[in-house]
C-alpha cells in the first residue's frame, strides 16, 4: 500500500504526515488492519525497540469533582457507583505506589479529582512525591491534578515530580460539547505550563466519545504541535450513570487504526495505551503493543483493569520486554532536549509537509459495535479500600 510506505518513510525521519494521510489511515478497512499495524510497528521499533514501559496509577482523591466532563465517572452529577474518598496520606500513597513498582512499573502517576490544585494541595502532593521516591529508588513520578495556576508546575518540579499529565481529550471544535466548566484553551495552557517548568509533558486523548475521524486527527495534530513526551490514548469506558454511557462506537480494529495514526503523527514519543484497552481491544491487545510502547499496569482510577500478571504475560508472549529503570524511555534526541530544558521538537517543524498529498479514502460504513457492559467493572480494590491492589 503506497500510503503505508510513505508513512513509514516519514515516521523514520520524524516527518509529519499530511492530514489527508492521517485520515486515510483511519479509513482503511478491517481487511487491511494487519498491514497497518505492521507498518506502524516499523516506526515504533525504530524509536523504542521492543521495550514496553509500565506505568501505575495511584488515585489520591476519588470522586466528587466539580467539573462536568461527560466521559468521567467522577464528574459533577455522576451517578456511577465508584469509590469516593478524600486525599490519601503520603505514606498511604507511597504504599500504593510500591505495589505497582513491585509489579514492574517504572512510572507512578499520582492523580487527584478536581478542577485544579490549591497551593496546599501542591504541598501535600510534594510530600507524597518525596515519600514515594524515598521508598522506591529510580521511580519516575508524574502528577495529574487538573488545571495549574502560575508557579505550581515549578513547585511540583522542585518537589521531585518528573512529569505532568493533562490530556486535551478531543478536538478544539467539539470540546464544548464534552465539557462546559472549563475550556480547551485552559487545557492547552496547563500543558504549556508544565513544559515551561521543565517537566516532561504528558498529554493525550479519549477516543470513542462520538467524535469524527476529523476530530481525532485534529486533536492528534494539536498534540504534535504541543510536543509532549508521552501521549496516552484512552478508549472511552462508558460508565453507567454518566452522559456517555450509551456510546459504544469502537471495535478492536478501529482502536488499532487510531493507535497507528497516533504513532505515524507522533513517531518518536511515548505512546501509551491507557484506559479502556481491556474493554475495546480485548483479545487484540497484544497486537497493540506493536504500535504503543507504554501501558498502564493493573487497575485504573475508578475501573478495574486486566490482572497485573496477565499484563506481564501478554508482553512476554508477544515478544516484547518490560523496560527497566536503568533504560531511558525517550530516543536520545528527545531525552537530551528535555534534560536541556528545551523542547524535543520534530525535524521539519510541526506544520504539514510534502506535496502531492493523496486524497483521504472514503470511510467504510461500519456496523455499530455491541455494548459490552459486562467488561466495565468499577474498581473495588486498592487505594480507598481494605483490599490488596491489582499490580
Amino acid at each position: 500500500m503506497d500510503l503505508l510506505t510513505t508513512l513509514v518513510d516519514k515516521g523514520l525521519r520524524r516527518e509529519l504526515p499530511t492530514r489527508e494521510e492521517a485520515l486515510a489511515v483511519l479509513a482503511t478497512s478491517d481487511d487491511d488492519v494487519l498491514e497497518v499495524v505492521a507498518a506502524a510497528g516499523k516506526v515504533r521499533r525504530q524509536w523504542f525497540g521492543r521495550r514496553v514501559k509500565l506505568n501505575y496509577l495511584v488515585n489520591l482523591k476519588s470522586g466528587l469533582c466539580p467539573e462536568d466532563c461527560s466521559y468521567c465517572s467522577q464528574r459533577l452529577g455522576s451517578k456511577a457507583e465508584i469509590l469516593k474518598y478524600t486525599w490519601l496520606k503520603p505514606d498511604e500513597a507511597s504504599q500504593a505506589a510500591a505495589a505497582g513498582v513491585a509489579g514492574g512499573a517504572k512510572r507512578v502517576c499520582l492523580v487527584a479529582s478536581g478542577r485544579g490544585p490549591t497551593d496546599r494541595d501542591v504541598d501535600r502532593v510534594g510530600k507524597t512525591i518525596e515519600a514515594i521516591k524515598e521508598q522506591n529508588e529510580g521511580v519516575e513520578v508524574c502528577a495529574c491534578l487538573g488545571l495549574l495556576s502560575d508557579g505550581q508546575a515549578e513547585r511540583l518540579r522542585d518537589a521531585g515530580a518528573d512529569a505532568y499529565n493533562h490530556n486535551l481529550n478531543t478536538s478544539e471544535a467539539t470540546y464544548g460539547e464534552i465539557t462546559k466548566t472549563h475550556t480547551y484553551a485552559d487545557r492547552v495552557d496547563t500543558v504549556q505550563k508544565a513544559h515551561a517548568a521543565g517537566l516532561s509533558a504528558c498529554s493525550g486523548l479519549i477516543a470513542g466519545m462520538g467524535e469524527s475521524d476529523e476530530d481525532l486527527v485534529d486533536v492528534v495534530f494539536s498534540l504534535r504541535e504541543l510536543d509532549p513526551d508521552s501521549v496516552p490514548v484512552n478508549f472511552l469506558i462508558p460508565f453507567e450513570g454518566t452522559p456517555l454511557a450509551k456510546e459504544w462506537n469502537l471495535t478492536p480494529q478501529r482502536c488499532l487504526r487510531i493507535l497507528a495514526m497516533v504513532r505515524f503523527v507522533c513517531p518518536d514519543v511515548e505512546v501509551r495505551i491507557a484506559g479502556g484497552r481491556e474493554v475495546h481491544l480485548r483479545s487484540m491487545q497484544p497486537l497493540a503493543l506493536n504500535l504503543a510502547n507504554s501501558i498502564f499496569l493493573g487497575d485504573y482510577l475508578t475501573s478495574e483493569g486486566q490482572a497485573g500478571k496477565a499484563d506481564l504475560d501478554m508482553i512476554a508472549d508477544a515478544g516484547f520486554e518490560v523496560e527497566g529503570t536503568d533504560t531511558t524511555t525517550l530516543p536520545e534526541h528527545r531525552a537530551d532536549a528535555l534534560a536541556g530544558g528545551g523542547c524535543g521538537s520534530h525535524s521539519g517543524g510541526c506544520g504539514p509537509c510534502g506535496d502531492g498529498e493523496p486524497a483521504a479514502a472514503e470511510a467504510p460504513v461500519a456496523e455499530v459495535p455491541a455494548a459490552r457492559t459486562d467488561l466495565v467493572a468499577v474498581r473495588r480494590r486498592g487505594t480507598g479500600t481494605d483490599l490488596a491492589p491489582n499490580a
